[in-house]
C-alpha cells in the first residue's frame, strides 16, 4: 500500500490525526510551538536518552541515583512541554514563566536525592530529616501529581490523592477492615520521596532501566520504515481473502504491536490509513473503528516489546522478562486470532471479498527487498532468550536498528536525524515515567498501611471462597480502574491489591494471577462506557463512539475469556506444562473461539438465528474451559449447528471486491 493511497484515504474523511490524538490521548497534548525553548527541550531530552544509553552499556546506578536522575529530568521536560490546561498546546507560543519556574524547581527537587545521596542514606537514619528535606519531599510529591495530571490525566491523580488521604487519616476510619494508625505528613512525604518505598519504588526503578530503552528501540525501529513494511506484508498475506481490508488491518496491528504499546496511538496511527479503506470496502463506520481499536489494543500483549506493564510484571513476579515474553506468545496469538475470526464472520455476512490478487504486494518480492527490516526484532528476541539482560538486549537492538536504517537512502539517519530520534525517544517516555511515579505513591501507601492485604481479604470474602466469583470481581475492578488509569498504572495498582487475593487466598499461580489483571487492564481501553481506543477510532471513522466500543468488545471477546483460561488452565502459560497438553489446550481453545466469535457476529457458514448464536457461544465456552466432558459437549454443539446450517440454502449476499493502486 503506497503512502500516496494512504494520504488519499485520509483526505476522503477530512480528519485531522493530530486533533483525534489530542482529544483522546492525553500523552499527545504537548506544546507544538516552543520557540527558543525547543533548544532547551532538545538538550534535556537528548541528555536523558544519552544517560540511559550510558547506563544500559555500563549498568544502572544504585536505585537512589538512577531513579531521581530519570524522574527529575522527565519532570523538567513535562513542565516545559505540557501546558497547565488541555487545549493550550496550540494556542501558547513558547513556555509561560510559571511553567519555566516549575521546570527548574522540578529539576532541583529531582536531583536533590542525587546531590545529598550520602546524607539521605546514612546520616538521616541517625539524625533524622531537616526542614529542607521536608520541603523537598513535599514539593516532590506535589510536582509528581501535577506532572501526572498534565500528561496522564486526572483519574490517576484522584486515586493517588485518595491514597495519600487514606494514609494521613486512616486512624479516623470506623471500620476495622480498613482502619490503621495513621501517618503524619512529615513521615509520609519523606517515605514517599526520599526513600525507595514510594515514588522511587519498583515502577520507577523498572522505568529508569528497562522501559526507557525499549521505548527508544521502538522509535528507532519505526524510523527504519518497518511500519510501512508491516502494512504491505499484512496486505500480501490477507488482502485477497474474505474481508481482506479488515483482516490486513488486524495483521498489520499485530505486527506493529511488536514495537509499540499504546492503544490510542496505535489506533490513530494505523487507523488513519486502514479505517477509510475499510469504509470504502463497505464496512460500517462503527465496525471499521472497532476493528482497528481492538487490533491496536492487542499491541500491548504482543512480544517481543510488550507494554510497559509487562516489564514491571517481570520484577513483581521475579520472573525474567525473556520468560514473560515467551509465555505471552500463545495468549497473544489467541487474542489476535479471536479478532481475526470476528472480522472473518462479519465479512462473510456482509459479502466483502477482498482485493484482487494482482493489486496486492508480492510476498516474495517484499521479503527480498525489505525483509531485512525485521532483523532488529529477531536480534532483540534472540538476545533476550539467550540470557542477556533486557537493558543489554535493548541496547544491542537499538544499534542494529540504526545500522538497518542505513541500508536505504530514504531511511538513512544523519546526525541531525539521530538527535531527533533521541529527543523523540525521551518524549515518548514522559507519560510512562509520570504514570509510574504517581503509581509509586499508591504502592507506597498500600505497602505502608497494609491496605493491599485488607483489600485482598475483602475480595476473597466478597467472592465467598469461590474462584470464579473472585475472578469476576477482580475483572470488574480492573475494568473500572482502566476507565481512567493508563495500563501501566492500572496494572501496578491491581497487582498490588487484587492479585494477592488470587495468589494467597485461592492458590492461583503467581504468573497466572498477574497475567489476569494485566490483560483486563489492557482491554479496558475497548470496554464501554469509557473506551478511549474505540473513541479514537470512532473519531477517525466519524462513527458513534459507544457503538464502536460495543462492537470492539464483541470482536475482542477472546480477550475477556483468555485471562480466565490462565487461571483455570495455567498450562496455557507454560506453567507445569507438557507439550501434548499445551497443543490440545490450544486446539480446543481455537475451536472454542470459532464458536464464540461466530455466535457473537451472527454468522457461521450461514447467517445464524438467535438460538443458533446462543448454542455456538455456549459450545465455544465449553471448549475453552479445561474439562474433557465440556470439550466433547462443545464440539457436538458446534458440529450440530454446522450440520444444520449446511443443509440450509445459501444466503443471498452481494459480493464486493475492490481494486487498489500500489
Amino acid at each position: 500500500m503506497s503512502k500516496k493511497e494512504g494520504t488519499k484515504n485520509e483526505q476522503i474523511d477530512d480528519v485531522s490525526v493530530d486533533e483525534i490524538l489530542e482529544k483522546y490521548d492525553r500523552e499527545s497534548t504537548y506544546r507544538r510551538n516552543l520557540g527558543k525553548w525547543s533548544w532547551i527541550v532538545m538538550f534535556l531530552a537528548v541528555s536523558l536518552t544519552l544517560f540511559h544509553l550510558f547506563t544500559g552499556y555500563r549498568g544502572a546506578f544504585e536505585a537512589r541515583i538512577q531513579g531521581p536522575i530519570h524522574l527529575g529530568t522527565a519532570l523538567g521536560l513535562i513542565f516545559l512541554l505540557y501546558p497547565i490546561k488541555k487545549g493550550l498546546q496550540r494556542k501558547q507560543k513558547g513556555v509561560p514563566w510559571y511553567d519555566a519556574i516549575l521546570a527548574i524547581v522540578a529539576l532541583g527537587v529531582g536531583y536533590y536525592n542525587v546531590i545529598f545521596y550520602d546524607e539521605l542514606v546514612s546520616q538521616k537514619i541517625v539524625f533524622g530529616y531537616t526542614m529542607m528535606d521536608y520541603i523537598v519531599a513535599t514539593l516532590g510529591v506535589l510536582l509528581v501529581l501535577e506532572a501526572a495530571r498534565r500528561c496522564v490525566g486526572l483519574p490517576i491523580v484522584f486515586v493517588a490523592g485518595a491514597a495519600i488521604l487514606y494514609a494521613l487519616f486512616g486512624n479516623h476510619i470506623p471500620t476495622k477492615l480498613f482502619a490503621h494508625r495513621g501517618f503524619s505528613w512529615e513521615i509520609l512525604s519523606t517515605d514517599l520521596y526520599l526513600t525507595t518505598k514510594g515514588i522511587f519504588s519498583t515502577p520507577i526503578q523498572v522505568s529508569s532501566t528497562f522501559i526507557f530503552l525499549f521505548l527508544l528501540f521502538g522509535v528507532m525501529l519505526i524510523r527504519t520504515g518497518v511500519g510501512q513494511f508491516f502494512n504491505d506484508l499484512a496486505f500480501a498475506i490477507t488482502g485477497r481473502f474474505t474481508g481482506g481490508q479488515a483482516k490486513a488491518a488486524v495483521v498489520a496491528s499485530a505486527l506493529q504491536g511488536m514495537v509499540s504499546g499504546s492503544s490510542v496511538a496505535n489506533t490513530v496511527g494505523s487507523g488513519s490509513f486502514t479505517i477509510p479503506m475499510m469504509k470504502k470496502a463497505g464496512y460500517k463506520p462503527e465496525f471499521a473503528a472497532a476493528t482497528e481499536a481492538s487490533a491496536s489494543t492487542g499491541g500491548q500483549i504482543m512480544p517481543p516489546v510488550m507494554g510497559a506493564a509487562a516489564f514491571i510484571m517481570a520484577t513483581y513476579t521475579e520472573t525474567p522478562y525473556s520468560h514473560i515474553m515467551i509465555v505471552a506468545v500463545i495468549p497473544a496469538m489467541l487474542y489476535f486470532l479471536g479478532v481475526f475470526l470476528g472480522v472473518h464472520f462479519e465479512s462473510k455476512k456482509m459479502g466483502i471479498v477482498g482485493f484482487t490478487k494482482d493489486s496486492l504486494p508480492r510476498m516474495g518480492q517484499l521479503m527480498i527487498e525489505r525483509g531485512y527490516l525485521i532483523l532488529p526484532l529477531v536480534v532483540i528476541f534472540y538476545t533476550l532468550v539467550t540470557g542477556r539482560t533486557p537493558m543489554r538486549a535493548a541496547l544491542i537492538a537499538i544499534l542494529v536498528s540504526f545500522l538497518v536504517s542505513l541500508v536505504r537512502k530514504e531511511t538513512r539517519m544523519s546526525i541531525k536525524g539521530i538527535i531527533h530520534a533521541f529527543e523523540e525517544g525521551a518524549r515518548s517516555a514522559l507519560p510512562v515515567i509520570a504514570a509510574c511515579a504517581a503509581a509509586g505513591i499508591i504502592v507506597g501507601v498500600v505497602v505502608q498501611t497494609g491496605l493491599g492485604g485488607r483489600i485482598a481479604n475483602g475480595i476473597i470474602a466478597l467472592g465467598g471462597g469461590s474462584l470464579i466469583l473472585t475472578l469476576v470481581f477482580t475483572m470488574i475492578a480492573c475494568l473500572i480502574l482502566g476507565m481512567g488509569l493508563p495500563t501501566t498504572a492500572n496494572y501496578i495498582v491491581t497487582a498490588t491489591m487484587a492479585a494477592p487475593a488470587l495468589i494467597l487466598g485461592l492458590d492461583v499461580p503467581v504468573l497466572a494471577a498477574h497475567f489476569f489483571v494485566f490483560y483486563f487492564g489492557i482491554v479496558a481501553d475497548i470496554t464501554p462506557p469509557v473506551c478511549l481506543a474505540a473513541y479514537a477510532g470512532a473519531g477517525l471513522a466519524r462513527a458513534n463512539p459507544f457503538m464502536s466500543g460495543v462492537i470492539a468488545t464483541k470482536l475482542a471477546t477472546a480477550a475477556y475469556i483468555i485471562p480466565f483460561i490462565f487461571v483455570l488452565n495455567p498450562q496455557m502459560l507454560l506453567i507445569d506444562a507438557e507439550v501434548w497438553t499445551v497443543v490440545f489446550s490450544v486446539a480446543t481453545s481455537i475451536v472454542g473461539m470459532i464458536g464464540v466469535s461466530s455466535g457473537m457476529m451472527g454468522y457461521f457458514i450461514r447467517k445464524a438465528y438467535m438460538w443458533e448464536r446462543v448454542v455456538l457461544i455456549i459450545g465455544g465456552l465449553g471448549l475453552i474451559t479445561p474439562n474433557h466432558i465440556q470439550d466433547i459437549i462443545g464440539v457436538i454443539m458446534i458440529l450440530a449447528i454446522l450440520l444444520i446450517q449446511s443443509r440450509r440454502p445459501k444466503d443471498v449476499i452481494e459480493k464486493r471486491k475492490i481494486s487498489m493502486t500500489l
